[in-house]
Protein backbone atom coordinates (compact mmCIF):
# COMPACT_ATOMS: atom_id res chain seq x y z
CA UNK A 1 0.00 0.00 0.00
CA UNK A 2 3.14 2.08 0.27
CA UNK A 3 3.23 4.44 -2.50
CA UNK A 4 6.11 7.13 -3.21
CA UNK A 5 6.24 10.23 -5.80
CA UNK A 6 8.94 12.47 -6.85
CA UNK A 7 7.75 15.94 -6.93
CA UNK A 8 9.90 18.12 -8.91
CA UNK A 9 10.52 21.33 -7.36
CA UNK A 10 13.08 24.29 -8.22
CA UNK A 11 15.74 25.06 -6.15
CA UNK A 12 15.81 21.43 -4.11
CA UNK A 13 18.06 18.67 -5.13
CA UNK A 14 14.90 16.04 -3.99
CA UNK A 15 11.28 15.96 -2.66
CA UNK A 16 9.22 13.09 -1.73
CA UNK A 17 5.45 12.30 -0.95
CA UNK A 18 4.60 9.50 0.73
CA UNK A 19 1.50 7.55 1.84
CA UNK A 20 0.14 4.28 3.41
CA UNK A 21 -3.50 4.75 3.29
CA UNK A 22 -3.88 1.56 5.38
CA UNK A 23 -1.63 2.98 8.13
CA UNK A 24 -2.86 6.75 8.05
CA UNK A 25 0.84 7.62 6.77
CA UNK A 26 0.70 11.06 4.55
CA UNK A 27 4.45 12.62 4.90
CA UNK A 28 6.79 14.54 3.31
CA UNK A 29 10.96 14.69 2.81
CA UNK A 30 12.68 16.86 1.23
CA UNK A 31 16.40 17.09 0.73
CA UNK A 32 17.77 20.60 -0.24
CA UNK A 33 21.22 20.17 -0.77
CA UNK A 34 23.94 17.57 -0.05
CA UNK A 35 26.84 19.42 -1.01
CA UNK A 36 28.15 19.59 1.86
CA UNK A 37 27.08 15.62 2.97
CA UNK A 38 23.78 13.71 3.82
CA UNK A 39 20.80 15.87 4.00
CA UNK A 40 20.07 15.45 8.00
CA UNK A 41 17.14 16.72 9.41
CA UNK A 42 14.43 15.73 12.02
CA UNK A 43 11.12 14.32 11.44
CA UNK A 44 8.50 16.72 12.71
CA UNK A 45 4.83 15.32 13.42
CA UNK A 46 2.28 18.05 13.43
CA UNK A 47 -1.55 17.98 12.12
CA UNK A 48 -1.21 20.67 9.22
CA UNK A 49 -4.04 21.78 8.19
CA UNK A 50 -3.49 21.08 4.58
CA UNK A 51 -1.44 18.83 2.75
CA UNK A 52 0.35 22.39 1.17
CA UNK A 53 1.11 23.93 4.87
CA UNK A 54 3.04 20.50 4.92
CA UNK A 55 4.89 20.88 1.93
CA UNK A 56 5.44 24.88 2.49
CA UNK A 57 6.89 23.88 5.93
CA UNK A 58 9.07 20.94 5.08
CA UNK A 59 10.67 22.86 2.26
CA UNK A 60 11.21 25.86 4.35
CA UNK A 61 12.72 24.18 7.29
CA UNK A 62 15.12 21.92 4.68
CA UNK A 63 16.64 24.72 3.10
CA UNK A 64 16.93 26.32 6.94
CA UNK A 65 18.35 22.77 8.20
CA UNK A 66 20.89 23.62 4.87
CA UNK A 67 22.40 26.63 5.98
CA UNK A 68 22.33 25.64 9.79
CA UNK A 69 25.06 22.57 8.46
CA UNK A 70 26.96 25.29 6.25
CA UNK A 71 27.47 27.60 9.37
CA UNK A 72 27.89 25.00 11.79
CA UNK A 73 30.50 22.82 9.62
CA UNK A 74 28.82 19.66 10.30
CA UNK A 75 29.73 17.71 7.27
CA UNK A 76 26.12 17.48 6.80
CA UNK A 77 23.56 18.99 3.95
CA UNK A 78 19.65 19.95 4.19
CA UNK A 79 17.12 18.02 5.01
CA UNK A 80 13.76 17.33 6.77
CA UNK A 81 10.31 15.41 7.12
CA UNK A 82 6.92 16.03 8.06
CA UNK A 83 4.39 13.59 8.75
CA UNK A 84 0.83 15.01 8.46
CA UNK A 85 -0.56 13.88 11.56
CA UNK A 86 -1.48 13.94 15.38
CA UNK A 87 1.29 12.75 17.65
CA UNK A 88 -1.23 12.64 20.71
CA UNK A 89 -3.17 10.13 18.57
CA UNK A 90 -2.34 9.09 15.01
CA UNK A 91 1.03 7.90 15.90
CA UNK A 92 1.50 4.06 16.18
CA UNK A 93 4.49 2.07 15.59
CA UNK A 94 2.95 0.81 12.13
CA UNK A 95 3.22 4.34 10.79
CA UNK A 96 6.59 5.11 11.96
CA UNK A 97 7.72 1.56 10.67
CA UNK A 98 6.29 2.25 7.41
CA UNK A 99 7.91 6.37 7.88
CA UNK A 100 11.08 3.95 7.91
CA UNK A 101 10.58 2.60 4.60
CA UNK A 102 10.45 5.49 3.00
CA UNK A 103 13.58 7.10 4.80
CA UNK A 104 15.17 4.03 3.25
CA UNK A 105 14.14 3.79 -0.14
CA UNK A 106 16.22 7.00 -0.50
CA UNK A 107 19.68 4.63 0.67
CA UNK A 108 21.42 7.62 2.80
CA UNK A 109 20.74 10.95 1.22
CA UNK A 110 18.49 11.47 4.01
CA UNK A 111 19.07 10.52 7.46
CA UNK A 112 16.14 11.53 10.25
CA UNK A 113 16.50 12.80 13.78
CA UNK A 114 13.96 13.59 16.71
CA UNK A 115 11.62 16.69 16.34
CA UNK A 116 8.61 18.63 17.34
CA UNK A 117 5.81 15.59 17.93
CA UNK A 118 8.73 12.96 17.68
CA UNK A 119 10.98 11.25 20.22
CA UNK A 120 13.97 9.19 20.11
CA UNK A 121 12.60 6.57 21.34
CA UNK A 122 10.38 6.63 17.67
CA UNK A 123 13.67 7.09 15.83
CA UNK A 124 14.12 3.60 17.71
CA UNK A 125 10.60 2.02 15.81
CA UNK A 126 11.75 4.06 12.51
CA UNK A 127 15.08 2.54 13.07
CA UNK A 128 13.67 -0.84 12.45
CA UNK A 129 13.42 -0.59 8.75
CA UNK A 130 16.19 1.60 8.11
CA UNK A 131 20.15 2.13 9.26
CA UNK A 132 19.46 6.15 8.18
CA UNK A 133 18.92 7.36 11.94
CA UNK A 134 20.82 9.71 14.12
CA UNK A 135 20.32 10.29 17.80
CA UNK A 136 18.80 7.03 18.95
CA UNK A 137 19.19 6.35 22.57
CA UNK A 138 21.74 3.34 21.93
CA UNK A 139 25.43 3.57 23.12
CA UNK A 140 26.78 3.62 19.37
CA UNK A 141 24.57 6.90 18.97
CA UNK A 142 24.21 10.45 20.28
CA UNK A 143 20.67 10.22 22.03
CA UNK A 144 18.32 13.26 23.02
CA UNK A 145 19.77 16.07 21.09
CA UNK A 146 17.23 19.03 22.55
CA UNK A 147 20.16 19.67 26.18
CA UNK A 148 22.26 20.21 23.66
CA UNK A 149 20.08 22.85 21.65
CA UNK A 150 18.71 24.19 24.62
CA UNK A 151 22.86 24.67 26.32
CA UNK A 152 23.40 26.48 22.23
CA UNK A 153 20.34 28.68 23.02
CA UNK A 154 21.68 29.66 26.29
CA UNK A 155 25.03 30.59 25.08
CA UNK A 156 23.26 32.36 22.18
CA UNK A 157 21.17 34.40 25.34
CA UNK A 158 24.78 35.20 26.57
CA UNK A 159 25.80 36.49 23.52
CA UNK A 160 22.54 38.67 23.06
CA UNK A 161 23.45 40.12 26.37
CA UNK A 162 27.07 40.63 25.71
CA UNK A 163 26.03 42.79 22.88
CA UNK A 164 23.91 44.88 23.98
CA UNK A 165 24.47 45.54 27.78
CA UNK A 166 27.99 44.75 27.66
CA UNK A 167 27.89 41.58 29.75
CA UNK A 168 27.22 37.99 29.21
CA UNK A 169 25.30 37.59 32.38
CA UNK A 170 21.68 37.13 32.26
CA UNK A 171 20.65 38.05 35.50
CA UNK A 172 17.86 40.20 36.76
CA UNK A 173 17.65 39.89 33.10
CA UNK A 174 13.30 39.76 31.92
CA UNK A 175 13.27 36.69 29.53
CA UNK A 176 10.04 35.73 27.87
CA UNK A 177 10.42 31.87 26.70
CA UNK A 178 7.30 30.99 24.17
CA UNK A 179 7.04 27.12 23.89
CA UNK A 180 7.67 24.82 26.81
CA UNK A 181 8.59 21.59 25.18
CA UNK A 182 11.77 19.57 25.46
CA UNK A 183 14.14 22.40 24.55
CA UNK A 184 12.05 25.02 25.97
CA UNK A 185 11.43 23.80 29.20
CA UNK A 186 15.48 23.16 29.69
CA UNK A 187 16.34 26.59 28.27
CA UNK A 188 13.94 28.24 31.52
CA UNK A 189 15.47 25.68 33.65
CA UNK A 190 18.96 26.51 32.99
CA UNK A 191 17.76 30.54 33.02
CA UNK A 192 16.48 30.54 36.44
CA UNK A 193 19.39 29.28 37.36
CA UNK A 194 21.47 32.29 36.34
CA UNK A 195 18.96 34.29 37.85
CA UNK A 196 16.77 35.27 35.05
CA UNK A 197 13.21 36.43 35.60
CA UNK A 198 10.83 34.08 33.42
CA UNK A 199 7.73 34.69 31.65
CA UNK A 200 6.58 31.53 29.98
CA UNK A 201 3.60 30.72 27.62
CA UNK A 202 2.62 27.53 26.27
CA UNK A 203 0.37 25.76 23.95
CA UNK A 204 -0.66 23.74 27.16
CA UNK A 205 -1.48 26.40 29.79
CA UNK A 206 -1.34 23.75 32.39
CA UNK A 207 2.04 22.99 31.35
CA UNK A 208 3.16 26.50 31.83
CA UNK A 209 1.38 26.99 35.47
CA UNK A 210 3.57 23.86 36.30
CA UNK A 211 6.85 25.35 35.23
CA UNK A 212 5.56 28.64 36.53
CA UNK A 213 6.01 26.78 40.23
CA UNK A 214 9.26 25.70 39.48
CA UNK A 215 10.85 28.60 38.44
CA UNK A 216 8.47 31.53 40.28
CA UNK A 217 7.63 32.62 36.40
CA UNK A 218 4.70 34.78 35.11
CA UNK A 219 2.25 32.93 32.97
CA UNK A 220 1.03 34.66 29.67
CA UNK A 221 -1.95 32.67 28.43
CA UNK A 222 -3.26 32.11 24.92
CA UNK A 223 -1.68 33.06 21.61
CA UNK A 224 -1.53 36.84 22.27
CA UNK A 225 2.13 37.29 22.97
CA UNK A 226 3.40 40.02 20.81
CA UNK A 227 2.78 42.88 22.90
CA UNK A 228 4.33 41.48 26.85
CA UNK A 229 7.17 43.67 27.74
CA UNK A 230 10.62 41.85 27.92
CA UNK A 231 14.28 42.20 28.06
CA UNK A 232 14.57 38.98 25.16
CA UNK A 233 12.27 37.47 23.39
CA UNK A 234 12.79 33.23 23.11
CA UNK A 235 10.67 31.75 20.65
CA UNK A 236 10.56 27.57 20.91
CA UNK A 237 7.89 26.62 19.32
CA UNK A 238 6.65 26.72 15.85
CA UNK A 239 7.95 29.11 13.04
CA UNK A 240 6.73 32.25 10.77
CA UNK A 241 5.54 33.75 14.46
CA UNK A 242 7.69 37.21 13.45
CA UNK A 243 5.82 38.95 10.29
CA UNK A 244 4.67 42.15 9.92
CA UNK A 245 1.34 41.83 11.89
CA UNK A 246 3.63 40.23 14.98
CA UNK A 247 7.05 42.80 14.76
CA UNK A 248 4.90 46.35 15.48
CA UNK A 249 3.27 44.38 18.66
CA UNK A 250 6.98 43.92 19.80
CA UNK A 251 8.23 45.28 23.52
CA UNK A 252 11.85 43.85 23.21
CA UNK A 253 15.04 44.30 22.91
CA UNK A 254 16.48 41.05 21.20
CA UNK A 255 14.37 37.51 19.87
CA UNK A 256 16.87 34.55 20.42
CA UNK A 257 15.61 31.54 20.76
CA UNK A 258 15.06 27.98 19.47
CA UNK A 259 12.27 27.74 17.09
CA UNK A 260 12.92 27.40 13.55
CA UNK A 261 11.63 29.89 10.30
CA UNK A 262 10.84 33.00 13.09
CA UNK A 263 10.81 35.12 10.12
CA UNK A 264 7.90 34.79 7.99
CA UNK A 265 10.08 36.28 5.40
CA UNK A 266 13.07 37.30 4.66
CA UNK A 267 12.63 40.89 4.93
CA UNK A 268 11.43 41.02 7.89
CA UNK A 269 14.86 40.86 9.51
CA UNK A 270 14.70 44.53 7.99
CA UNK A 271 11.94 45.10 9.93
CA UNK A 272 13.35 44.15 13.28
CA UNK A 273 16.48 45.82 12.57
CA UNK A 274 14.31 49.35 11.61
CA UNK A 275 12.92 49.09 15.19
CA UNK A 276 16.48 48.43 16.26
CA UNK A 277 15.62 44.45 17.88
CA UNK A 278 18.42 42.67 17.82
CA UNK A 279 17.57 39.27 15.88
CA UNK A 280 19.88 36.06 16.40
CA UNK A 281 18.98 33.81 13.06
CA UNK A 282 17.53 30.83 14.30
CA UNK A 283 19.98 28.66 12.45
CA UNK A 284 22.97 29.34 14.33
CA UNK A 285 21.85 29.93 17.40
CA UNK A 286 19.64 26.31 17.55
CA UNK A 287 22.29 24.11 16.23
CA UNK A 288 23.22 22.55 18.97
CA UNK A 289 20.95 19.32 18.52
CA UNK A 290 22.72 19.17 15.16
CA UNK A 291 25.94 19.07 16.30
CA UNK A 292 25.18 16.62 18.57
CA UNK A 293 23.58 14.22 16.35
CA UNK A 294 26.27 14.62 13.62
CA UNK A 295 29.12 13.73 16.06
CA UNK A 296 27.94 10.40 16.16
CA UNK A 297 29.44 10.05 12.81
CA UNK A 298 33.20 11.31 13.69
CA UNK A 299 36.08 9.15 13.01
CA UNK A 300 36.22 8.49 16.52
CA UNK A 301 33.09 8.26 17.37
CA UNK A 302 30.62 10.13 19.54
CA UNK A 303 31.81 12.23 22.67
CA UNK A 304 29.57 14.38 24.94
CA UNK A 305 32.23 16.52 25.92
CA UNK A 306 33.32 17.17 22.62
CA UNK A 307 29.96 18.14 21.72
CA UNK A 308 29.83 20.67 24.23
CA UNK A 309 32.67 22.86 23.32
CA UNK A 310 31.78 22.92 19.83
CA UNK A 311 28.48 24.00 20.95
CA UNK A 312 30.10 26.68 23.47
CA UNK A 313 31.50 28.17 19.87
CA UNK A 314 27.41 29.60 19.24
CA UNK A 315 28.73 32.20 21.81
CA UNK A 316 31.36 33.56 19.40
CA UNK A 317 29.72 32.83 16.25
CA UNK A 318 26.80 34.99 17.31
CA UNK A 319 29.24 38.26 18.78
CA UNK A 320 31.02 37.94 15.60
CA UNK A 321 28.20 38.25 13.47
CA UNK A 322 26.01 40.99 15.49
CA UNK A 323 29.58 43.02 14.70
CA UNK A 324 29.83 42.18 11.11
CA UNK A 325 25.68 43.43 10.85
CA UNK A 326 26.16 46.16 12.70
CA UNK A 327 29.62 47.48 11.06
CA UNK A 328 27.75 46.97 7.43
CA UNK A 329 24.48 47.94 8.33
CA UNK A 330 22.33 45.05 7.74
CA UNK A 331 20.19 42.91 9.11
CA UNK A 332 21.46 39.63 10.88
CA UNK A 333 19.49 37.10 8.89
CA UNK A 334 21.07 38.38 5.79
CA UNK A 335 24.28 37.98 7.08
CA UNK A 336 23.78 34.93 8.17
CA UNK A 337 22.75 33.97 4.80
CA UNK A 338 25.42 35.39 3.15
CA UNK A 339 27.93 33.49 5.77
CA UNK A 340 25.99 30.25 4.75
CA UNK A 341 26.13 30.30 1.52
CA UNK A 342 29.90 31.23 1.08
CA UNK A 343 30.65 27.91 3.13
CA UNK A 344 28.41 26.28 0.77
CA UNK A 345 29.93 27.47 -2.36
CA UNK A 346 33.48 27.33 -0.92
CA UNK A 347 32.63 23.81 0.11
CA UNK A 348 33.61 24.77 3.99
CA UNK A 349 33.33 21.60 6.16
CA UNK A 350 32.34 19.34 3.58
CA UNK A 351 32.15 15.50 4.64
CA UNK A 352 35.45 13.22 2.91
CA UNK A 353 34.93 9.61 5.19
CA UNK A 354 32.33 7.58 3.70
CA UNK A 355 29.37 7.35 6.72
CA UNK A 356 28.81 3.78 8.38
CA UNK A 357 25.15 3.57 9.01
CA UNK A 358 25.30 -0.43 9.94
CA UNK A 359 26.15 0.64 13.44
CA UNK A 360 23.44 2.16 14.43
CA UNK A 361 20.91 -0.06 13.34
CA UNK A 362 18.83 -1.55 16.17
Amino acid sequence: MLAIKVLPIKGYKKVIEATDPEVGLHCFIAIHSSSLGPALGGTRIFPYATTNDALIDVLRLSKGMTYKSAIAETGTGGGKSVIIANPKVDKTDRLLQSFGQVVDSLQGEYIAAEDIGSTVDDMLIINQKTPYVSALPIATSSGDPSRFTAWGVFRGLQAVSKHIWKTASLRGKTIFIQGLGSVGDKVANILFWEGAHLILNDIDNKKAHQAALLYDAQVVEGSDIFGVKCDIFCPCAMGGILNSTTIPQLKCQAIAGAANNQLLDESNGIDLMKRNILYAPDFIINAGGLMSATAEYNPEGYHPLVVRDKVNHIYDTLLKLFMKAEKEEKPTNVVANEIAEHNLQHEVGKRMAKINFEKNRS
